[in-house]
């Protein structure tokens, strides 16, 4: 027993990546594209130690379509709330099989901590955060658990707190990649286009960025894209992206 707590006490806890190997990335790969950087990166250093992170929303078969032009074995990690929409649901799946996806990994809440924490399902109503942090950020933080890095699809268009988005940040010791940091709005329709890539079926109906239904509305002519999540409260991530997330949930 004591050599078994001798071994568990010398784990090895040091982060795979610091702020500044973000930054080392961030300098390496200024001014090159975005399709060529994830060509580099995902054939080299970091094959078979990360995953991408995908809402499947209204923006996502673009960077989806980027990966899976280099690799459709790449692990794809989607979250789902149980409260998505249903044209959510469709479109992930119809999206995966039009690109390939071999590895689309699905995770939920803890069915334990739902029955103790959100029992009735309406936490998002008096608790956003909370409920984020239930819904979302623990199931990813497990989702991630094998992985060193992770792609995601933050673009700094969609918001005024995303302005200053980097390509590469530390993130609980892991590498975070944005690769669309800063794509805006015309060169992902045009990418679209290109490719021929379908759209998420409510954006047509003024949803441009789509999470949960509970806190996704109809985006106004004019507002930003991510006007539409959260409306009604002084909320504008879902604690996936913020350092170190919400606090613990109560």
């Amino acid at each position: 027993m004591g050599e078994a707590l001798r071994r568990i006490d010398t784990i090895d806890v040091t982060p795979a990546f610091t702020r500044a190997d973000a930054q080392a990335m961030q300098d390496r790969f200024a001014g090159v594209p975005a399709a060529q950087m994830l060509r580099e990166l995902l054939t080299g250093e970091l094959a078979g130690r990360i995953a991408s992170v995908s809402s499947f929303g209204a923006e996502s078969a673009v960077l989806l379509h980027m990966v899976a032009q280099v690799d459709v074995d790449v692990p794809v990690i989607f979250t789902n709330t149980q409260k998505m929409f249903g044209e959510t649901l469709a479109y992930r799946d119809a999206l995966a099989e039009r690109l390939g996806l071999t590895d689309l990994r699905v995770f939920r809440p803890d069915p334990r901590l739902l029955a103790i924490k959100d029992r009735a399902g309406e936490r998002w109503s008096y608790d956003p955060d909370g409920c984020c942090d239930l819904r979302k950020v623990e199931p990813l933080r497990r989702a991630l658990a094998p992985f060193d890095a992770w792609i995601s699809g933050r673009k700094g268009f969609q918001s005024g707190t995303r302005t200053a988005l980097p390509r590469f940040e530390e993130d609980e010791g892991r590498l975070k990649i944005n690769p669309l940091a800063d794509w805006d709005k015309a060169r992902l329709d045009a990418y679209f286009a290109e490719h021929d890539l379908p759209r998420h079926p409510l954006e047509a109906q003024g949803y441009l960025s789509i999470g949960c239904a509970p806190c996704t509305t109809k985006v106004a002519p004019g507002e930003d894209p991510r006007a539409g999540r959260w409306r009604s409260f002084d909320k504008v991530e879902c604690g996936i992206h913020a350092p170190g997330g919400y606090d613990p949930i109560i």
